[in-house]
């Protein structure tokens, strides 16, 4: 069987449908901190098992019986090594013979403070002896399109990643990557570097922007800290407009850039259209 955490979540809820295109309901397992929220996943025959990462003991009554588990990242920054590590430790009394981990592209080098939870973790899941996949997710492409709305009102991209170029892929991709590795006899003890095929600046992404909307949309690059303030003013929660306002600044050294192509690869089709996702997000707009 196939356990995945955070099975409701943005992320979890694709892969759920990218394997049971997959594989039968019956082999699923969909790990969730609140069962009643996955009446829906319970109705196509997916098991529903509640796991908290904050009460470990759900999580070994969660991954019984399991052979593999996509222990999706946690959302609680600050929170997520300690969450990680309990789940790792959960899988392994389990007897899980794969355990796969969503963490960030380039953990193991890159400057961006979000990488700081997903190293730690990766570190403990490599120490931990369970057979293991990381699949180093890059930056979604809904995390930047999710600000259209806003830019099309004000004519303003605000962001601090400079001309930093920006290889980023949909939920749907890095989801049906993460199936394809469950249901392959994929190597084990291995790591993914996954992102977008084509990469863009935010210059570019604005520019696009204007192109899909017919309105006039500039990118504008502000210091990180005055970027952080923006998105505090535009009612983020402190720690998050920090978080994003870092993962900007970094963007624009690099961080945010992979040119390997292997998530593409992976899924066997090229990834999703950063311009395909714009314009999507024009149109909702």
């Amino acid at each position: 069987m196939i356990a995945v955490t955070g099975a409701t979540g943005q992320l979890g809820r694709l892969v759920i449908d990218a394997l049971l295109k997959r594989t039968s309901t019956e082999e699923l397992v969909a790990v969730v901190r609140s069962p009643a929220k996955a009446a829906d996943l319970a109705a196509l025959g997916v098991q529903v098992r509640q796991g908290d990462y904050n009460q470990p003991q759900t999580l070994a009554d969660a991954f019984r019986g399991v052979d593999k588990v996509l222990l999706i990242s946690s959302s609680e920054i600050g929170q997520r090594e300690a969450q990680h590590k309990a789940a790792i430790e959960a899988a392994k009394a389990a007897g899980v013979k794969l355990l796969a981990y969503t963490s960030l592209l380039h953990a193991d080098s890159s400057p961006m403070g979000l990488a700081d939870e997903h190293r730690a973790t990766e570190q403990a899941l490599i120490a931990s002896g369970v057979p293991y996949v990381i699949l180093r997710n890059g930056w979604y492409s809904e995390n930047y399109a999710a600000s259209i709305a806003p830019a099309l009102t004000h004519g303003v991209f605000i962001g601090a990643a400079d001309e930093g170029k920006i290889a980023s892929a949909t939920r749907q991709d890095y989801a049906e990557a993460a199936a394809a590795v469950l249901t392959s006899d994929a190597p084990v003890d291995k790591v993914y570097e996954l992102a977008g095929d084509e990469a863009y600046t935010l210059t570019q992404f604005a520019a696009e922007i204007a192109q899909a909307s017919g309105k006039a949309v500039r990118y504008q690059n502000l210091p990180q800290d005055d970027f952080a303030a923006a998105l505090k003013a535009a009612g983020l929660p402190d720690g998050l407009a920090e978080m994003l306002a870092d993962s900007d600044a970094n963007a624009a050294k690099g961080a945010l850039y992979d040119d390997s192509h292997t998530l593409s690869r992976l899924i066997g089709r090229a990834t999703t259209p950063w311009q395909d996702v714009v314009k999507a997000f024009v149109a909702k707009a």
